[in-house]
């Protein structure tokens, strides 16, 4: 299963590494991806992950969580 994310508040490629290895330290992700530019991050789950866990890794990254989807 994969998470879209809509991620407000990341400038520089540092911003989306930052946040991509804090996903990826989350249990149940199998891998994560940022993209400072089109301000989005994407999780590959191998198991079910509260979106309120997702909510709180991006909060503690120091960004905006503005939408998020089941792809």
């Amino acid at each position: 299963m994969k998470k879209m994310m809509k991620v407000e508040g990341m400038h520089c490629a540092g911003c989306s590494g930052r946040l991509k290895r804090l996903l990826e330290a989350l249990p149940g992700v199998e891998s994560a991806a940022a993209d400072h530019a089109a301000g989005t991050a994407e999780v590959t789950l191998k198991s079910d992950l509260p979106d309120d866990t997702l909510k709180a890794t991006v909060e503690k990254a120091g960004f905006t969580l503005t939408g998020i989807r089941t792809a």
